[in-house]
């Protein structure tokens, strides 16, 4: 038997993961690193740190299997949206800037504006706004000119990995659908999008699909138990993947994930032009497409709430005690825009805000109301999603607040669709295995990938919640869309 080890590049921590071709996972790892902000937006991490943390895992999870025999090759997953100048070294001239980055917020409003960001949305698939490595570039540009001179190549977090592992400037098809310098549809990089960045398409990475591999690293790095010439397959994006790795592949299955952020996504065999504007839809495989929304307030909103007002209490006690408020919170609505928003109002200005104070309400009140509050966000994306897609038939939930059952319930019933769990372990390490078992042939396709995800629960939506709810959503829009303009 064989397997497969998947590596998951997020925002503050990396997973790796052992995942047999059973679908049976056999080891796993993870490691931290801090993220460098500042007052004025920025969000970075650091390109070494980031190296450290993929070698750490890697090792981490070889040890675990040392002795075992049949590993087929390493998949990479990896956060989208990031940026990061080198020279012509190879050598970073910053930090890697990242989705959450906020500085290039006055030039994303301009470009989304204009008819030049219409043309932009359509062709690439991706909001205008200041997660587009698009607007940093135009930011830079303006705000850093001597780093954008110097810089030779414009890469993500994943390319600065891939190119120290193997010497090589590629980028998946995946993570170039979500820069907003990608044309989904021509599958090549966007000319529009460069002109106006001032950029060259040789500084750019060359385009790969999701299956490509390489072998050979450049160095040793240490990787005890690494069979010479094992094949590193480039994988794609975090969000595409944890759609792959949570089942949800067939039209109307759905992925959910609240992590620090949260997302909804569907996977369509056709690209669909939102009008509206509101939703993405990034590159799979050259045959499948992830349209959803991601929203910048996840449980961090929930550990924002715990950290200022949770009187020394963790979150899961907080979460516990709100189980006991009803539905609707007593009429309180959270507005959760802590960090502005994405999907799918898309506006960086918007502010968070709690609505229908009353005496009775307490603190678990309050808790209750953030969850519902980002939840109702999420089932707005949905909507969309409905609008622009199709129906949604079921949900696949992942992320860390599947370790709350109330919490899943709750989505169930906001959404009144059925929310499954699967194997427990991270979703787009999971999907990186699946993708990479798919591009070494090991499964015949990615349906096939069905049968190694299990389903370990299921939450049944409730009618008369559901139609409590229903009321919070309506009010909760209504508020959004009264008060904007006061943001």
């Amino acid at each position: 038997m064989s397997f497969i080890i998947g590596i998951d590049i997020g925002t503050t921590n990396t997973k790796a993961i052992a995942l047999m071709d059973t679908g049976l996972v056999v080891a796993e790892a993870s490691s931290s690193y801090p993220v460098f902000t500042t007052q004025d937006g920025a969000h970075e991490l650091d390109p070494q740190q980031l190296l450290e943390a993929v070698l750490t895992v890697l090792k981490g999870v070889l040890s675990q299997v040392a002795g075992r025999k049949g590993l087929a090759g390493v998949s990479f997953s990896c956060a989208m949206h990031s940026l990061l100048a080198v020279d012509g070294r190879g050598e970073p001239l910053t930090r890697a800037i990242t989705w959450a980055d906020q500085r290039s917020k006055p030039f994303a409003e301009a470009l989304k504006a204009s008819e030049a960001g219409r043309r932009i949305y359509r062709q690439t698939g991706m909001p205008v706004h200041p997660m587009s490595p698009l607007c940093k570039l135009l930011w830079m540009k303006q705000e850093q000119p001597d780093i954008f001179r110097r810089a030779v190549k414009f890469i993500s977090i994943k390319e600065y990995i891939w190119w120290r592992f193997f010497g090589k400037y590629q980028v998946d098809h995946s993570i170039a659908s979500a820069t907003g310098l990608f044309d989904i549809y021509a599958v090549t990089w966007y000319r529009e999008s460069l002109e106006l960045a001032g950029i060259r398409e040789d500084q750019l990475s060359q385009p790969v699909p999701s299956t490509h591999w390489e072998s050979g690293i450049t160095e040793s790095w240490g990787l005890d138990g690494l069979p010479d010439g094992v094949p590193f397959i480039i994988g794609g994006s975090d969000g595409c993947l944890a759609n792959l790795g949570s089942n949800a592949v067939a039209p109307g299955e759905t992925a959910l994930t609240i992590g620090t952020s949260g997302a909804l996504r569907m996977t369509t065999t056709s690209l669909k032009y939102d009008a509206a504007e509101r939703i993405f839809q990034y590159i799979l495989t050259d045959h499948l497409y992830v349209s959803g929304g991601a929203t910048n307030n996840g449980g961090g909103a929930v550990q924002w709430y715990a950290s200022n007002f949770g009187g020394g209490l963790d979150i899961q006690k907080l979460t516990s005690a709100a189980e006991g408020v009803a539905p609707g919170s007593d009429g309180l609505i959270f507005l959760p825009y802590l960090l502005g928003e994405r999907a799918p109002i898309w506006n960086a200005d918007a502010k968070a805000l709690f609505f229908g104070i009353r005496s009775s309400h307490g603190q678990s009140h309050f808790t209750r109301a953030v969850m519902e509050g980002i939840t109702y966000s999420l089932c707005q994306v949905g909507a969309s999603l409905e609008e622009t897609i199709g129906p949604i038939r079921h949900i696949y939930a992942s992320g860390g607040f599947t370790h709350s059952r109330a919490w899943l319930q709750m989505a169930a019933d906001v959404f009144g669709k059925t929310v499954f769990t699967t194997n427990g372990a991270d979703a787009s390490a999971v999907g990186a295995c699946i993708m990479g078992l798919y591009a070494l042939r090991i499964i015949p396709d990615l349906g096939a990938a069905s049968r190694m995800i299990h389903v370990q629960d299921r939450y049944e939506p409730d009618e008369e919640r559901h139609a409590v709810y229903r009321k919070g959503y309506e009010r909760f829009t209504a508020l959004y869309d009264r008060l904007k303009d006061l943001m």
